[in-house]
């Protein structure tokens, strides 16, 4: 980055009678709540607990009467969408509380906060709350929780296009916060001199407010307090019928039977710990997920629980979208508490706003279930501790999708903080709702169906067998491949791959890990959604990056990528003819790039085999499939996957003979995976005698026996093809051998 020029060191500041300034941070941090703090040089704002309301404190400070408004924090690595409407609410009122209007917007950053390209596109529009351009008034302030020199930010600005970028908007303005230091008063000296400074260039111009806008916010606010209200009091009428009911002899079982369900991160496992009481269910951590159901009990308030936590959707995938795998077992876990469970909890996070794209989740993923589920479902809030000072009901009433999800459920919710374990009255008030639940139905629970139980438990068993079947096949050929080729193995200096696959599929990040740098630039996931094509042709092209991986020469290209539907356009198909050249004389391997934690097509195998149609068939030979998102799986064995998935993935692995490997993209830092993945590679350049180009093979032959062949490129070309049929041969052969006998020891086992 060039040399950035400061506009602090030109125009003169004088210290103004008033100081009007309002927070921005992120979601994650309470920075701009202790920032707030310091700048009063008094504790007025509550770091104990996350700010979910605009909040305004005057104080005197050296001399200038100082107004700091604290907003909620926003989700900077998420489109605004993502955000709650209740936040964005209060982000646009908070311009009102110090009228006529702020001097300054604080953006404050923490400095060890992780700022991804993505992020450009996040703030701008969640700056676009306040319905104008803020860059002009707004100074970035970086948090640090230590003394910070400005060599270190400097690093770290270089170090970051995002920052650079966040700089460059604010005309370079920034000041550093050490957070820490509370009694510093020479840092809050400097930073409202600066804030001075830019007033002053501004020609001492705030930043206007529109009264028009925040009387009509006022009374939004207001409507939405009183349709909480309304809802709130219907609740507790409801509740009170119920267990009028209970009081009159409508006794509840003693053993309750419960079913989490709901999308991914949204805290299942962590509820589920929270109602038992004991940490029976794997938390998410460095990617870990339920892969499949789980089931554990327990005694709580007198009362014997069964607690069963199923897999997770991917929040904005629909039902189409999830892999077959997951649906099996989220249909499942109802079965795993015969006759029925007396509840499914659905869990939703507060954390995040409940957009159309999670609502269509949450619709299309309960239809696995009969329609009379909902008559025993109840919404299962996560994240209390998001609400701040807001009441359940105002979020509700905020978004319409939560709106329709809880007067599915006959208006039944409950709010759990799973990080407060010692709080015993929020689990005893979910056990007495879903008491009064069961005491207000006419079924006592839900009733699953024994002839569907039958079928599942077969396809699971099958499943499984096949599973166990395809590993044992694929170790078999690998053995006899390598004991067939082990004398021809060359030492490696270079490896050249290509990487093919749809968008979002995890290619950027596979390359990364491969070349153990971040080169690629990542896309985020809901990209996916955003299908405008045109614009995607103006910017897609083919990327390479090279490494030294272990004294390897890594060269990595990967091509664009494209949606589901409709078909790849013909340019996408031009960009991977074109990567064969970007790495001349050609790729060692091309590897089909297929996210486990969606479903594979046969749309999608059509896809890949239309993009790799230029390259002729003599490229599946150096294709081999790489599965990302091996987090998604657990500890389960891909080949659970492949089984489950069905004849079109299967179509896949055939046509690449049967290669293919798992990266787990939280584990970037775990050498092994990437070192069995060159291996598998060696074994297949091995296999090939070649690497792939469109120009025809170029096998060595050894010369010593040229003088036996009138024209000995085409015999190569002839023995070659007739080797190749033989493997293949061979190795279909080896699947289609019986699986080894059942060995009885003398005792029977």
């Amino acid at each position: 980055m060039g040399a950035a020029v400061d506009i602090f060191s030109s125009g003169q500041s004088h210290p103004a009678a008033e100081l009007r300034i309002v927070l921005i941070g992120e979601s994650n941090s309470k920075a701009s709540s202790t920032t707030g703090n310091i700048i009063l040089g008094q504790d007025v704002f509550d770091t104990s607990r996350r700010t979910a309301q605009s909040e305004a404190k005057q104080q005197e400070v050296l001399g200038r009467l100082v107004t700091v408004v604290d907003t909620p924090g926003c989700w900077w690595h998420y489109p605004s969408k993502d955000t709650a409407e209740l936040d964005q609410i209060e982000i646009r009122n908070s311009v009102h509380l110090c009228p006529p209007g702020p001097h300054v917007f604080l953006l404050v950053i923490p400095v060890d906060l992780y700022l991804p390209q993505r992020v450009k596109s996040s703030l701008k529009e969640h700056l676009q709350l306040f319905n104008a351009d803020v860059f002009s008034h707004t100074i970035v302030l970086f948090a640090a929780d230590d003394p910070c020199s400005d060599e270190m930010i400097e690093y770290d600005i270089k170090d970051s296009p995002t920052l650079q970028w966040i700089l460059q908007q604010c005309g370079n303005r920034k000041h550093v916060l050490n957070i820490s230091d509370k009694e510093d008063e020479d840092q809050v000296k400097m930073l409202l001199e600066k804030i001075e400074t830019m007033v002053t260039n501004n020609r001492g111009r705030y930043w206007p407010v529109d009264r028009c806008q925040g009387e009509a916010l006022r009374k939004e606010m207001i409507h939405l307090s009183e349709r909480a209200s309304r809802r709130f009091d219907q609740v507790q009428k409801q509740r009170r019928k119920l267990e009028e009911l209970i009081e009159g002899g409508k006794r509840p079982p003693k053993h309750l039977k419960m079913v989490l369900a709901g999308a991914e991160w949204e805290g299942k496992s962590s509820a589920g710990n929270t109602i038992l009481g004991k940490k029976a269910f794997h938390v998410n951590t460095n990617g870990r997920r339920t892969a499949y159901n789980e089931i554990s009990h327990s005694v709580v308030e007198g009362r014997r629980l069964t607690v069963v936590d199923s897999p997770g959707w991917f929040y904005i995938h629909t039902l189409q979208d999830t892999n077959e795998m997951d649906k099996l077992e989220m249909e499942n876990s109802v079965y795993l508490c015969p006759p029925g469970p007396h509840a499914v909890l659905l869990v939703i996070s507060l954390a995040t706003a409940l957009n159309i794209s999670s609502l269509t989740a949450v619709q299309e993923h309960m239809s696995l279930f009969r329609e009379d589920v909902w008559k025993h479902t109840l919404v299962l809030f996560t994240r209390g501790d998001w609400l701040g000072v807001k009441t359940v009901e105002e979020r509700i009433e905020s978004e319409e999708g939560l709106q329709w999800i809880v007067n599915k459920c006959g208006n039944r919710y409950h709010v759990l903080n799973n990080m407060d374990h010692s709080d015993a009255t929020q689990v005893k008030e979910l056990l007495e709702k879903i008491e009064e639940m069961w005491a207000g139905n006419e079924d006592p629970y839900y009733e699953v169906d024994l002839d569907r139980a039958a079928q599942i438990e077969a396809k699971k068993e099958a499943g499984d067998k096949m599973a166990r079947r395809l590993k044992k096949i694929n170790e078999r050929q690998s053995r006899v491949l390598k004991a067939m080729f082990e004398g021809e193995r060359q030492p490696v200096t270079e490896i050249r791959i290509g990487l093919v696959g749809q968008k979002c599929s995890g290619k950027s990040k596979a390359g990364n890990i491969i070349l153990h740098n971040e080169m690629f630039h990542k896309v985020f996931d809901t990209a996916r959604l955003n299908k405008n094509y045109q614009d995607q042709r103006e910017t897609s092209t083919c990327v390479k990056h090279e490494g030294d991986v272990d004294g390897v020469k890594v060269s990595v290209v990967e091509t664009p990528g494209w949606f589901t539907d409709p078909t790849p356009p013909d340019w996408i198909k031009d960009e991977v003819l074109h990567s064969v050249s970007m790495c001349s004389p050609g790729p060692h391997v091309f590897l089909l790039v297929v996210p486990i934690s969606r479903a594979f097509t046969e749309k999608d195998l059509k896809a890949l085999v239309e993009v790799l149609m230029p390259l002729t068939e003599r490229v599946w030979r150096h294709c081999m499939v790489l599965f990302t998102w091996g987090d998604w799986l657990n500890d389960l064995p891909v080949e659970n996957y492949i089984a489950r998935e069905g004849k079109e993935l299967q179509e896949l692995l055939e046509k690449c003979g049967n290669r293919y490997h798992v990266l787990n993209l939280y584990h970037s830092d775990d050498p092994v995976q990437v070192k069995e993945l060159f291996q598998k590679i060696i074994d297949m350049v091995t296999q090939n005698k070649e690497c792939f180009t469109t120009e025809g093979t170029k096998l060595s032959f050894p010369e010593k026996f040229s003088f036996f062949f009138g024209n000995i490129k085409q015999m190569e070309e002839e023995w070659k093809k007739r080797e190749e049929e033989l493997i293949r041969q061979m190795l279909k052969d080896l699947a289609k051998e019986p699986e080894e006998p059942t060995v009885f020891c003398e005792d029977g086992t």
